[in-house]
């Protein structure tokens, strides 16, 4: 089975993230893989995305860029 990719940046500062993470990841299929991009380390995330059976790897790319791969478990 091959992964779908889809991509969500979130670094725009005037635009509160969390509501757009949320519908993307409702939005997500069991075949597809969710790379949000964010500015900084989205800790806070991480107990949602665990809550609702995600899991997830994140990398910092660049001091103020961090993507965090989710899938479904």
């Amino acid at each position: 089975m091959s992964v779908h990719e889809r991509r969500l940046d979130v670094r725009d500062p005037e635009d509160p993230p969390f509501d757009r993470i949320q519908e993307a990841l409702s939005d997500l299929d069991p075949d597809e893989r969710l790379t949000l991009i964010n500015g900084f380390e989205p800790e806070p995330l991480y107990d949602v995305l665990d809550r609702r059976g995600f899991t997830y790897e994140t990398t910092q790319v660049a001091d103020d860029e961090w993507h965090v791969e989710i899938e479904h478990a």
